[in-house]
């Protein structure tokens, strides 16, 4: 790694070595049992027996040793424990996912359910975790995982979708008990037979965190009862403790560094295309990727809120709309905005919204303190942004009546809200109960983004011509902390002067 070894000191992760990542759209075709013919691709050549012999034979045998438990094995056990309580005497079954096909036989690179990870810190595709309820009370963990047969069965060099010699190792299943620190694991072969005991002349009570595996899906029939199972785990992740606010810092100051180097690349670069692969350059080599598709949205392009071609040329005297984040290995991701001026210097009228946007940023971060309800941040943001619409001659009618809940005039030129819960995912705890989330109130350990834009489009005739393609964003990460919050991104520079300064600054010292 580039910059600093690892995105924090002690990852929350599994040992990516044993991993073999991948994931997208549609699900991959399930590979083939240890033993079972695999099929062959189209361009492949047959396989000779005494070729297969000869694979087969004189490989070092594996030492047998069982690897360390994975770093907070302690963390991950304890969040288990946490959901068992919620669900006595009920089965729990969360999968991770399978592989997705980009196109025909090719996948896209595999990343684990963010409710598996947290519970597991597993990054292997096809795994499920269950939580398998105990006389006694409590749970036991089961962790099905993929075998590991070693050199002993052919398909490590025939399959694929799963042979090492193809995609890499897996830990394999006493391998992953171990590493992973959980009561059992078995080997996914035997999922169907597990599942399919849950239901019958008498059914057990259980729960399935839907969407993740279709295979699981199709085993047992979708109950009410499995809803409550993803709100409950998108509740638990609303709360981060001490090493998810590590791993939130280590990958802003990383997501800083990915700006800079765009920054550095501006005055030789040519297109979006060459942000998006600056930045995200940046975000392989000190993490696992990006947190979501990186926005690289130069001049009018900016007025379009997930714009992810990245295919516009970049024009000194533009703006340039950044919205991009690292993804740490551990998994959780940054999301920081910046609006930068391609040249260098914002002019008059971008400055003029420019700090518009600023001053509405800087009053809806105000409002992020504990007790406080989750959507006030964004209506003290809305009140800034509708004054400041009056005073620039845009809106046509005062700041009070755009604001009116029955009008919000204002939104024709905002389109969307300020914050959302940032995490493991981007738009975290999405499963969580509207009366929790977003119209509840902020907690000490949250964190959300706070994210004002105003967005001017081309053809907009309510817009005076010299503030048209003009789209403005600016967004930092938030903690709620005991006695109001601290600005996770504080670091990465947001007024106009320090804006031009840094990049002044960054240019006059290349790399």
């Amino acid at each position: 790694m580039s910059h600093t070894p690892e995105t924090s000191a002690a990852p929350l992760q599994a040992d990516p070595a044993h991993s073999a990542p991948a994931g997208g759209p549609a699900e991959a075709p399930a590979a083939a049992a240890p033993g079972a013919e695999v099929k062959p691709a189209s361009h492949d050549s047959s396989l000779p027996e005494a070729l297969v012999a000869f694979m087969l034979e004189r490989w070092t045998p594996a030492s047998g040793e069982l690897p360390q438990a994975i770093a907070h094995a302690d963390v991950f056990a304890a969040r288990r424990r946490a959901l068992s309580k919620l669900f006595p005497a009920e089965t729990l079954i969360i999968p991770t996912g399978h592989e997705k096909v980009r196109a025909n036989d090719t996948h896209y690179r595999f990343r684990p359910g963010s409710d598996f990870f947290y519970l597991t810190g597993n990054l292997e595709p096809d795994c499920v975790l269950v939580l398998q309820p105990q006389e006694g009370g409590g749970h036991r963990d089961i962790l099905f995982v993929e075998p590991n047969p070693g050199r002993s069965d052919k398909t490590f060099f025939t399959d694929r979708a799963k042979g090492e010699l193809w995609v890499g190792p897996r830990l394999g299943v006493e391998q992953s008990r171990a590493h992973f620190g959980v009561d059992e694991c078995r080997g996914l072969p035997e999922l169907d037979a597990y599942l399919s005991g849950l239901v019958g002349t008498v059914t057990r009570p259980h729960r399935v965190l839907r969407g993740m595996s279709e295979r699981v899906d199709k085993l047992l029939a979708r109950h009410d009862r499995d809803k409550q199972l993803g709100e409950a785990l998108s509740e638990m992740r609303l709360l981060k403790d001490d090493l998810e606010v590590q791993e939130l810092e280590a990958v802003v100051a990383s997501t800083k560094r990915g700006f800079e180097d765009v920054i550095r690349a501006l005055p030789r670069a040519r297109s979006e295309r060459e942000v998006e692969g600056t930045f995200n350059l940046r975000a392989r080599v000190e993490g696992n990727d990006v947190g979501y598709g990186t926005i690289a949205a130069s001049g009018h392009h900016a007025c379009i809120l997930h714009w992810t071609r990245n295919d516009g040329a970049l024009e000194p005297g533009k703006l340039l709309l950044v919205d991009a984040g690292v993804e740490g290995n551990a998994l959780y991701t940054a999301d920081i905005t910046r609006t930068l001026p391609i040249n260098g210097k914002f002019s008059k009228e971008q400055r003029e919204i420019y700090e518009v946007v600023l001053e509405a940023q800087e009053a809806a971060i105000r409002e992020v303190k504990p007790g406080n309800d989750f959507m006030e941040p964004n209506r003290a943001a809305m009140r800034v942004l509708a004054r400041g619409l009056e005073r620039l001659g845009i809106l046509h009618v005062s700041a009070e009546e755009a604001l009116k809940e029955d009008r919000q005039l204002y939104r024709r030129y905002s389109l969307h809200n300020v914050s959302h819960m940032l995490g493991l995912d981007v738009h975290d705890c999405a499963q969580a109960r509207q009366q929790v989330y977003k119209f509840g109130k902020l907690k000490a350990g949250m964190v959300l983004t706070v994210e004002p834009g105003l967005y001017f489009q081309l053809d907009d005739e309510t817009v005076p011509a010299r503030y048209r393609g003009i789209g403005v964003r600016i967004e930092d990460d938030i903690l709620v902390t005991e006695t109001g919050y601290q600005n996770l991104s504080s670091d990465i520079p947001r007024s106009v002067s320090d804006v031009e300064a840094w990049m002044a600054g960054l240019w006059a010292t290349p790399k």
